[in-house]
């Protein structure tokens, strides 16, 4: 807080004591400091409290902000992430009931995590596997006993029971050190 806040709260509280009203103190408070003068707001806010019996002009301690980002809630963080890490902030702040950027801030600062999305597995495969693939044919054509009538061959087309997830719904919770 500054000098000058400081001499004009002790005016307006010296002016209430001498039965002017808001509206004269601020004039009078104008007319002495000019530009530097304090906005009118927070002139009718010290009036109100000086009138309802305030007398420090100096402003009282704080406890500062209210934080969620507490042990308990990091612990039960990590704990949810670790039951299921494909979860959201969003589905997580609403299991813990706090706001999304707090278990946001858990997840990167406290439990050193971040989201990663699903590698993209190529479809070629690598000369080794073509490999194996034409020693099993040729194990096949050699056996000869009528095991080529049940075998029924076809593309390389992938066919899912399911709807296959996205890049984005692959993507996962992990700390620095897991794979």
């Amino acid at each position: 807080m500054s000098e000058l806040e400081l001499e004009q709260r002790t005016n307006i509280k010296f002016l209430l004591k001498l039965g002017k009203s808001g509206n004269e103190i601020r004039e009078m408070l104008v007319q002495v400091y000019g530009d530097n003068v304090m906005k009118k707001t927070t002139v009718y806010k010290w009036v109100k409290w000086f009138s309802e019996g305030r007398e420090s002009v100096i402003d009282e301690e704080r406890s500062g902000t209210a934080t969620s980002r507490t042990e308990e809630n990091i612990t039960e963080v990590g704990q949810i992430v670790r039951e299921n890490c494909r979860l959201t902030v969003r589905s997580i702040a609403e299991q813990v009931n706090i706001d999304r950027e707090t278990v946001r801030e858990i997840l990167t600062e406290d439990l050193d995590m971040r989201k990663v999305c699903a590698k993209m597995v190529p479809k070629d495969l690598a000369k080794e596997q073509k490999q194996r693939r034409v020693t099993i044919c040729q194990d096949l054509l050699k056996r000869q006993d009528d095991i080529l009538d049940r075998v029924i061959t076809g593309d390389e087309t992938w066919v899912y029971q399911y709807n296959p997830e996205t890049k984005r719904q692959s993507a996962q919770w992990k700390t620095a050190n897991s794979p």
